[in-house]
C-alpha cells in the first residue's frame, strides 16, 4: 500500500487561515505552537506521520473546549479562544482529515 497524501486539503487550509485572521482580530486563541501549525496548514505544507499524531491528539484533548461559556463557539463576532485555537489546528475539517489519515497510515 502506498503512503497517503499528507498535504492538507483546501478546507483544512481555509480553517487554519480563518483561525489566524480571528486571532489577529481578537487577540486571543491558540499558542505559538498553534500559530505555527496554522501557518503550515494554511500554506498547505505536507505534514509528517508524527504531525498527524500530534494534530489528532490536540483535537482529542480540546474537544471539551466546545462547551466553554466565556464566548460562543463559532460566533465570529465574539469567538471563544478555544474556537480560534480549534481553527488554527484545521477545525472540524482538520479533525476529520487527520483521523482518516491515522487509519490509512496504520495500514501502510
Amino acid at each position: 500500500m502506498t503512503t497517503p497524501d499528507l498535504t492538507p486539503p483546501a478546507a483544512v487550509a481555509a480553517a487554519a487561515k480563518k483561525g489566524l485572521e480571528l486571532r489577529e482580530k481578537f487577540g486571543r486563541g491558540g499558542t505559538d505552537v498553534g500559530v505555527r501549525r496554522a501557518e503550515g496548514l494554511a500554506a498547505r505544507h505536507a505534514v509528517t506521520a508524527d504531525d498527524v499524531t500530534h494534530i489528532s491528539s490536540y483535537f482529542a484533548r480540546h474537544a471539551v473546549d466546545k462547551d466553554a461559556k466565556a464566548h460562543e463557539w463559532g460566533d465570529e463576532s465574539d469567538p471563544s479562544a478555544g474556537y480560534i485555537a480549534w481553527l488554527l489546528w484545521g477545525g472540524d475539517a482538520g479533525r476529520k482529515w487527520v483521523d482518516g489519515l491515522k487509519a490509512k497510515l496504520a495500514k501502510a
